[in-house]
This record gives C-alpha cells, structure tokens and sequence, in this order.
C-alpha cells in the first residue's frame, strides 16, 4: 500500500534552496495472496474486475491502527509460482475523493 502527496515546486528566482507545497493526497494497493476460488473468498471478489467500474473497500485492520478506503481494482491475474502454487494479483487505486488515514 502507498499514501504519496502529490508536490508542486513553487521556488522563487530569489531563493537558495527548494520550496514545495504538498498537495492532494493519493492511495494505491497491490493485493496478493493463493487464488482459493471457494465462494466467499477473493475470486468472488475479484472474478468481476474486467467487466466492471465498481470501487470496492478496502479495510486493513491491524488491531489498533485501522485504514480502510475505497479503491478501482484495474486488473485481476493469475499466475503459477516457481514452486507450482497458483497466485493471484490485484492493483487499486483510490477513488471517490476522500482519503482515510489510518485511525488509532
């Protein structure tokens, strides 16, 4: 998972040294994990990532600190391991404006 801001260079002809302002926030996530393709787990999740425009939350919980926001998964791939395990990958990207940061 990645939180970047996004920077803009706002140095003036008269200065030594950079000066930035931070701008909006951004959120990207790379999920993995073995493709287990029983119901209720993530192929019924992910099986619709080709053919649809829905966001969908994502919520890490790690016991005190909590994050959860809502991303555009933009591909759902399968592929065999070296070791013959079968895997599965999925980016995201945030969507719908608001940008959560992890609770306490």
């Amino acid at each position: 998972m990645a939180m970047p801001r996004g920077v803009q260079d706002t140095t003036g002809q008269d200065a030594s040294a950079m000066d930035r302002l931070l701008l909006l926030a951004d959120s990207s996530i790379n999920l993995t994990g073995t493709v287990d393709a029983a119901s209720n787990q993530q192929h019924d999740v992910f099986k619709t990532v080709p053919t649809t425009s829905v966001a969908r939350t994502v919520t890490i919980d790690a016991g005190t600190p909590l994050f959860s926001n809502e991303y555009l998964f933009t591909d759902y791939t399968w592929t065999r391991a070296q070791d013959g395990s079968l895997v599965w990958a999925s980016p995201g990207v945030l969507t719908g404006g608001v940008f959560n940061a992890w609770t306490t």
